[in-house]
């Protein structure tokens, strides 16, 4: 059995950098005709790299959701990636804090269920939904509230949409990546050295300590492969399901 992507119409959000571009890569690389999508121009080099069509659109914009799907004759695959990922300790109750709360919010939650709602009319029997949640949709974690909450809604709504999309025949997932070497992950790191008073290299340390494969951070390429399979015809059977790829950080 082959993967079956070979032609299938795939779009992913959050591809102008990071993980996004991976999984991006990964199914350019296997076959498909890839459409990434991401609110920043960078996004269109990205496209033009690896062969893919780009578009620029904020996820929690209706309208703007609206003309890119409205361009999409069909679909078979999307790739909810696209997050928004900062630190929103409680302690600090300011008005911009509170902003920042809700931006993060309306991005991960609200702006995946847009998009969602825009691409299911382009499915038909057969369709696959891959929502990118984290580690920390399983577990808490300190000083990132707002994420951590949000990474929990999207495993809740994966299992939700799962339910009803089901009957339809299309198959909704969702991949908990641990620890990746991207610019967010990073900059995830900065923060908490930076309110702890450690330095990040200490920080990055701690989570290597706590994987029970050595190797340090993982790489986008070593998380791609659950987003095929879950895409694939191996994968038939499986939905509702939240999978875990973190080196054995978190007991699932």
């Amino acid at each position: 059995m082959t993967l079956g992507l070979a032609g299938k119409s795939v779009l992913v959000t959050g591809a102008s950098r990071g993980l996004g571009e991976g999984i991006a890569l990964a199914f350019a690389n296997a076959g498909a005709r890839v459409h990434i999508l991401a609110d920043d121009d960078q996004v269109m080099a990205v496209a033009e790299r690896i062969g893919a069509t780009g578009h620029i659109a904020d996820i929690t914009d209706e309208r703007a959701i609206a003309r890119v799907f409205g361009a999409l004759p069909s679909l078979d695959v999307l790739i909810n990636n696209a997050g928004f990922e900062k630190m929103t300790p409680l302690d600090d109750n300011s008005p911009t804090a509170l902003a920042l709360f809700r931006r993060i919010i309306d991005v991960n939650i609200v702006g995946t269920t847009i998009v969602t709602q825009a691409a299911v009319p382009k499915m038909s029997e057969g369709g696959r939904i891959i929502n990118t949640s984290s580690i920390w949709g399983r577990v808490g974690e300190p000083l990132f509230g707002a994420y951590v909450c949000s990474k929990h809604a999207i495993i809740g709504l994966t299992k939700s949409w799962a339910k009803e999309l089901g009957p339809r025949g299309i198959r909704v997932n969702a991949v908990c990546p641990g620890w990746v070497r991207t610019e967010a992950s990073l900059r995830s790191a900065s923060m908490i050295a930076a309110r702890l008073g450690r330095t990040e290299a200490s920080v990055v340390e701690s989570v290597e300590a706590a994987q029970a494969i050595p190797g340090g951070l993982m790489l986008p390429a070593d998380i791609t492969g659950a987003y095929l399979y879950l895409a694939s015809d191996w994968a038939i059977n499986v939905t509702g399901q939240s999978v875990g790829i973190d080196r054995g950080e978190v007991p699932w």
